[in-house]
């Protein structure tokens, strides 16, 4: 992975530790972010082999399922020659460890959630303010499909109204 898209307007979950220096390798792929289980290691700052444990437990659970959450993603080691398959875990496993592991950026990570979380509860949706007032050319992508789900519902505001303006005439 040589080139890293670290902060790209793409990558969903990138932390900034204390000093604000973001250490964490992501692979965008089908408008998802992948990580491997070293990074999303870095991302909670816990041991890898906690990381694995809350993997093998999740799948035990059936919280989520392999097939559709793990891809073996090929790669070329640091000496060019030895090709690598090294598993990658998208966002919904990602999200998943982040409420089940135990730091001070897992915390982080939940408040943020918890609160984006309740604003959906509350209002009914949630918008990435900061990707409409960075409007690039993925930005514009995300505001023509916002425009388009507004569209939807007021057409369907307009069927209802017209269903009970029938039903009163």
């Amino acid at each position: 992975m040589k080139d890293k898209l670290i902060g790209n307007e793409k990558n969903i979950l990138f932390y900034n530790d204390e000093e604000g220096n973001t250490k964490v390798e992501v692979l965008l792929q089908n408008e998802d972010v992948w990580l491997n289980t070293d990074a999303i290691a870095t991302l909670f700052n816990i041991d890898r082999s906690g990381i694995i444990r809350h993997i093998n437990n999740i799948y035990k659970d059936d919280e989520l399922n392999e097939n559709s959450t793990c891809a073996k993603i090929a790669h070329v080691g640091n000496d060019g020659k030895q090709t690598y398959n090294t598993k990658y875990y998208n966002l919904d496993m990602i999200i998943s460890i982040g409420f089940r592991v135990n730091s001070k950026k897992a915390i982080k990570f939940r408040t943020w959630a918890n609160k984006i979380i309740k604003e959906y509860m509350v209002q009914g949706f949630v918008l990435n303010d900061e990707r409409f007032m960075k409007a690039n050319r993925k930005g514009q992508e995300y505001f023509q499909r916002l425009l388009e789900r507004i569209k939807l519902i007021r057409t369907s505001e307009r069927m209802f109204y017209q269903k009970i303006t029938d039903i009163f005439a």
